[in-house]
């Protein structure tokens, strides 16, 4: 009986010490990340709706992606992204089952699977020089029948095989200035008509041999007034183009190898009309469009060349692209924006005054205006044709139309984020309780039973599905509360196309989007254009009563001499607070560490002539300001000429109108790397915010080092001029990469180090007292990653623990960049396997935590490496102390361990930037990634030593405890009756 009941505690035991597990288990997929897939805008669309079956769209955007689109819902078939240098020219379909891209300037050419996406095949095709690039498939049928494809690109064409993709002719034309405008196929099908422009006034027609290349007719002709390069094609040898002064329209006719002219002043068709003129993009059959600034006008191509309005729409207005219908019939849709809503119609090319579909429909305000639109047409139930729309709009969103309503929606803005900011929720207030009672006893039960089956690895696939949705549906991560972890957040980011978003940490939910009206296009402000967003007012005394807001900036055009704009939003709400264009241009903003009584953080925003102004510009503020006047520096860099300068603040400003607000500058120092041998490629500096727990370092022997802390250091990397181009421009003699380290206050150079035989490009991170910095080593063939830690030796001289107490020790002597500090450092180098796209380190909210570094891989991934793998104090055969200490054997490489892989098994296409959060409970960080897609997760680098884990088994952990108590009960009456019997002995 003993035996049994030791044999039950020793089960009991080991079965309490498999509840605590770090692994991640398949149950537990999405409960504390997200990720999320986007495309970008889309700048072209092609349909694919011949066959039976689902109906797919096929689109390329802005974000270099190609992906086949469900019709129905808007989900994603398959998807490529290209490289960032791979832009999309465009796209097409041959032979019904090939989509066909041209990309990088007209030089690549490929063809996917329509069904799931391989590629079939790849075509590199070379010219003499770089020119506009032109994609055209001839028309066909016919699953079986080739198609030739014609590619204009590197000043020559290319007739491309649809079916192995190779190169069956090529032309170079004589004149390297010809650029392609307009593809034509003859009615039988073995011409094509190329023509185009030479310089701005000549105007060339090419008749080619489709089948073998050749040139049958060269035809040219001059125009005195020059074009302006915008073709709208009306028919088979009939264009039309504006003059070079966009005053006059020019209809060239190029029938049986004679060209003529006809010119039309356009004041003659539109009343009214001053400015410049612009030809949309269209394929009308004997019509086009024209946009002034008054209004779009619809002008007739007669047989003769004579141009007649048709019509002329004040309205903001998008054509879409031109649909046949019938062997006879053409249609495109137009679209109008009215008060609240767009007028959707649908016109036949040849019958303006008919309507083949007329609808009114309502849209979200916060999208904007529609950029673009793409149409297909169905047949309905009743043999009529019916017509969807593929519609981008100005917030780079995207919806398909159909019977008048939005059958569903894209927010693929969402793939162009420029900045990220985070916010705290709302405080829960006494006497309101957002907790929902979701669950019985006879549920809490089940679900308890549930997870020890997990934690037994006896679910099957059934249970271990149930499991996932009861804790997705029990979750409090999606709540609008802030938690007491600080887990549940808001991330406030800003896209290229003026529009911000609050996205929920929990689940990644958009809780609200504002299209900033700051950052849309008017007369005033052509050309808007985002440059951040900031934390402006965080309350904590009032957080009950205040709401926090983000500070968006932004320039009216791009360079930084163009005048800025400031954007005030409610992080709560998603309103516009207020939003103002500045006199002045924006070229640096410096978040202080200072803020007001109302908690709006002080910014300091620096224009292109040097000049300083506050924000607030408030006498609270600049009171504020001018307490800390003399402690205030910053450094800019000037890559293109090599130079790095220190500024310092005058008490005047240079300007013709002073005021409290603006303060001139003064050039403290400057250094100048000579040009011929260095060339700045990369700078980077630690987070303002960043927390430092402690800094001594308790080193094998007892001993104390003391980390070298300071917040004006500056990592600078420069490179030899041949060895700043991509990897293999330069031998290995003829290239070298030297790193600095910079005192941002005094310029002073506080280390230097060469790597010969290495290049960029070069990645750093800057945190605490060390830097860990990627790059190319030449010799090797392999990439390299060096770690540099700085350590304050002046402070290590005096140990006496006497003065220490009387407060004559060096540690309490305050810390100034003009003192001269003797600093040493300690450094290492390590070989490691991938090239990488952004590297960034663990934040905590104190800083005790150790720290890891999130790698973003080239393979669109994120790897957490410790940062005890960078130790430079790392060697062969470490001590026994050393060991203790944590210290890890040298190895010439980096290990990649799998399953450090932050993201799992997930891409985040396009990986741009990693961004992490500290939570409120200090074992935990959030880590926000984004490109193309978005991944959020969260990690504790250390384990969660400060608390329990989420799926933490409750239940076992009862069942443990009334188990531990009963074999107490009973082994304490088996012992008082095995007492009792010895006594009767």
């Amino acid at each position: 009986m003993a035996m049994a009941i030791r044999s039950l505690l020793i089960f009991l035991f080991i079965l309490s010490l498999t509840v605590p597990t770090f692994s991640l288990h398949e149950d537990q997929v999405g409960l504390m990340d997200w990720h999320q897939k986007y495309i970008g805008k889309v700048k072209h669309a092609v349909f694919q709706t011949q066959k039976t079956g689902r109906k797919r769209v096929l689109v390329s955007t802005e974000e270099n992606a190609i992906a086949s689109l469900d019709l129905r819902h808007g989900e994603i078939f398959w998807r490529h992204v290209l490289g960032a240098n791979d832009a999309i020219d465009g796209i097409d379909i041959a032979m019904t089952k090939y989509a066909i891209t041209l990309s990088s300037g007209g030089s690549i050419l490929r063809a996917w699977n329509l069904p799931d996406g391989q590629m079939v095949w790849e075509s590199f095709l070379q010219g003499p020089i770089d020119s506009k690039s032109f994609l055209f498939v001839s028309a066909s049928s016919k699953v079986d029948k080739e198609n030739t494809i014609l590619v204009f690109g590197k000043g020559s064409l290319h007739a491309v095989s649809s079916i192995h993709g190779e190169i069956v002719w090529k032309i170079d034309f004589p004149s390297e200035c010809f650029e392609v405008q307009e593809v034509i196929q003859h009615y039988d099908g073995n011409t094509i008509y190329v023509v185009g422009f030479v310089g701005s006034s000549q105007f060339d027609v090419y008749q080619i041999n489709a089948k073998n290349g050749e040139l049958l007719k060269h035809d040219s002709a001059a125009f005195d007034g020059g074009f302006s390069g915008e073709v709208s094609l009306v028919s088979r040898a009939k264009l039309v183009v504006l003059d070079a002064a966009r005053s006059a329209l020019l209809t060239i006719s190029f029938q049986s190898g004679e060209i003529s002219f006809q010119k039309t002043y356009i004041s003659d068709l539109v009343e009214d009309f001053s400015g410049i003129a612009v030809i949309l993009p269209s394929k009308l059959t004997g019509l086009f469009a024209v946009k002034t600034n008054t209004a779009t006008a619809f002008i007739s191509v007669s047989s003769e060349g004579k141009l007649e309005v048709v019509d002329k729409i004040k309205h903001a207005t998008v054509i879409s692209n031109v649909l046949s219908i019938s062997e006879d019939q053409q249609a495109f849709a137009l679209v109008r924006h009215g008060s609240n809503d767009i007028h959707f119609n649908v016109k036949q090319v040849h019958d303006w005054n008919s309507d083949l579909l007329k609808e009114r429909i309502k849209l979200d305000q916060q999208r904007g205006l529609v950029h673009k639109v793409f149409i297909n047409n169905y047949v309905r139930t009743d043999k009529s044709h019916g017509f969807r729309a593929l519609i981008v709009m100005e917030d780079h969103s995207l919806l398909l139309l159909q019977q008048g309503e939005v059958v569903w929606s894209r927010e693929d803005g969402l793939a162009s984020i420029i900045g990220v900011t985070t916010s705290e929720l709302p405080v829960e207030r006494e006497g309101v309780s957002v907790a929902k009672v979701e669950q019985n006893l006879f549920e809490w039960l089940k679900g308890h039973m549930l997870k020890v089956k997990g934690t037994l690895m006896l679910a099957s696939a059934e249970d271990v599905a149930a499991i996932q949705g009861m804790r997705l549906k029990s979750s409090e991560k999606s709540k609008m509360i802030r938690d007491h972890n600080g887990f549940r957040k808001l991330l406030i980011v800003l896209t290229k196309s003026g529009k911000l978003f609050a996205l929920h940490t929990g689940d990644g939910r958009i809780v609200w989007s504002l299209l900033l009206n700051s950052l849309r296009q008017t007369e005033a402000c052509e050309n808007p254009t985002g440059i951040n967003v900031y934390q402006w007012q965080v309350p904590h005394h009032h957080a009950m009563d205040e709401n926090p807001s983000v500070l968006v900036v932004g320039r009216c055009r791009t360079g930084t001499d163009a005048p800025g704009i400031f954007s005030f939003v409610d992080t709560y709400t998603g309103k516009e607070l207020k939003s103002f264009g500045l006199d002045h241009s924006v070229a640096q903003v410096i978040p202080l560490p200072l803020t007001d009584a109302t908690e709006q953080r002080l910014h300091l925003l620096i224009d292109a002539n040097g000049q300083v102004h506050l924000y607030p510009r408030a006498p609270e503020a600049a009171a504020i300001f001018q307490h800390e006047f003399s402690n205030i520096y910053w450094y800019s860099v000037e890559a293109d000429k090599g130079v790095i300068k220190g500024h310092g603040l005058k008490s005047n400003c240079d300007g013709e109108v002073a005021d409290n607000y603006s303060f001139g500058t003064r050039e403290i120092w400057s250094i100048v790397f000579p040009s011929e041998s260095e060339k700045i490629i990369s700078t980077v500096t630690r987070k303002s915010n960043e927390v430092v727990h402690t800094q001594a370092k308790v080193i094998a022997d007892q001993d104390v080092m003391y980390k070298y802390i300071s917040k004006n250091l500056l990592y600078v990397a420069t490179v030899s001029p041949k060895a700043s181009g991509d990897i293999g421009s330069a031998t290995p003699g003829e290239s070298q990469l030297v790193v600095y380290v910079v005192d941002t206050v005094t310029g002073r150079i506080l280390h230097r180090m060469t790597h010969h035989g290495s290049q960029g490009p070069v990645h750093a991170v800057f945190s605490e007292n060390w830097i860990v910095y990627h790059y190319f080593n030449l010799r090797a063939h392999r990439y390299e990653m060096t770690v540099i830690e700085i350590y304050d030796q002046s402070r290590a001289d005096n140990k006496d623990v006497l003065k220490l107490v009387l407060g004559k020790h060096n540690l309490s002597s305050p810390i100034s960049s003009y003192s001269r500090s003797e600093v040493t450092t300690k450094s290492q180098s390590y070989y490691f396997t991938h090239s990488i796209k952004a590297i960034t380190v663990t934040s905590t909210a104190k800083g005790i935590t150790s720290k890891h570094l999130l790698i973003g891989t080239i393979g669109d991934q994120v790897l957490a490496m410790d940062k005890r793998f960078f130790d430079p104090r790392r060697s062969v055969n470490p001590t026994q102390s050393e060991k203790e200490e944590g210290i890890l054997p040298l190895t010439d490489s980096l290990p990649i361990i799998p399953q450090s892989y932050v993201t799992h098994s997930h891409k985040v296409e396009g990986l741009r930037g990693i961004v992490t959060v500290p939570a409120k409970l200090e074992s935990n960080t959030l880590v926000f990634t984004y490109g193309v897609d978005l991944f959020f997760t969260r990690l504790a680098p250390s384990r969660t030593y400060d608390s329990l884990t989420e799926d933490f088994s409750y239940a076992l952990l009862l069942i443990t405890i009334v188990a531990l108590v009963v074999a107490i009960f009973v082994t304490w009456v088996l012992s008082k009756k095995k007492d009792l019997s010895d006594k009767w002995r």
